[in-house]
């Protein structure tokens, strides 16, 4: 069984992993963790901007490498079968397209649990998620009150 779980690498992150290992640390079961980085400067306009706006991208995508590779360290340590992935684009559609190159049998993914406003001006990528997958997705809650 493969479970992609998407993580946003916020405080959140570790109390999804904690969920998923207790919940599905299972005989045959892989997990890929997906963190989903901003799309490249070029991609956003930024092919001919200031260097220090491409050294911040490059800081900010190596610290995300290492945190979302810590993690997966973290589960291998404690013997759950477990790759991470670190792929740029728009987080909806990278889950979407990660989950069906991975043959993916569940969608595992944090709700910050935004209020109407944020949610109409930012969006939700859990809804959006679920709204186009085609396998279950999971959706932990990790508002904290």
């Amino acid at each position: 069984m493969n479970i992609l779980v998407a993580l946003d690498l916020s405080p959140s992150s570790q109390e999804i992993v904690k969920q998923v290992e207790e919940l599905f640390n299972l005989p045959h079961v892989k997990f890929w963790l997906l963190h989903v980085a901003d799309p490249e400067p070029e991609f956003i306009g930024y092919a001919d901007g200031p260097q220090y706006i491409r050294d911040a991208v490059a800081q900010e995508f190596h610290a995300e490498h290492k945190a979302i590779q810590a993690i997966a360290t973290e589960m291998r340590n404690a013997q759950i079968d477990c790759t991470a992935l670190l792929i740029q684009g728009y987080c909806p559609d990278t889950i979407l397209s990660e989950a069906q190159r991975l043959k993916a049998h569940l969608i595992v993914m944090g709700s910050h649990g935004k209020n109407m406003m944020k949610q109409l001006i930012l969006g939700s990528t859990s809804q959006a998620v679920i709204q186009d997958s085609k396998i279950p997705v999971l959706v932990i809650p990790t508002k904290t009150n």
